[in-house]
């Protein structure tokens, strides 16, 4: 598997409850969390970030992230990584979920993104 996927989100039990739900459809997909501050209190945390980005087995990144705040650390910690990281701004649960079954079923990155594209936030 030459993909993996990083979950970004203010509240450590999102994070955890949402690669519950993954793992039921990509059980073989790299999946890291990072979830609240570094105490585990509301926000995100640029190292958790990265420790998810090094914890993941993978050398090329599906990022998903909940709220504007998240996608800003996922895009500075994008620059202090050598793994190739792709952060997408589309509905949170529905894109992870997504892009997990279609990384489990071996389809290739540009189709995937394909398929998230419907559900991209509009600004």
């Amino acid at each position: 598997m030459n993909l993996g996927i990083t979950l970004v989100s203010h509240v450590p039990e999102i994070t955890k409850g949402l690669n519950q739900l993954l793992k039921q459809v990509a059980k073989d997909v790299p999946i890291t969390i990072a979830g609240g501050t570094n105490d585990q209190d509301i926000g995100t945390s640029m190292d958790k970030i990265l420790q998810a980005f090094s914890d993941n087995q993978t050398s090329e990144i599906l990022a998903f992230y909940d709220l504007g705040s998240a996608k800003m650390n996922l895009e500075l910690a994008q620059e202090m990584t050598s793994k190739k990281i792709h952060v997408y701004d589309v509905s949170f649960i529905e894109g992870a979920y997504t892009a997990a079954a279609l990384v489990e079923a071996g389809v290739d990155l540009s189709e995937i993104e394909q398929q998230l594209e419907p559900l991209k936030i509009k600004k």
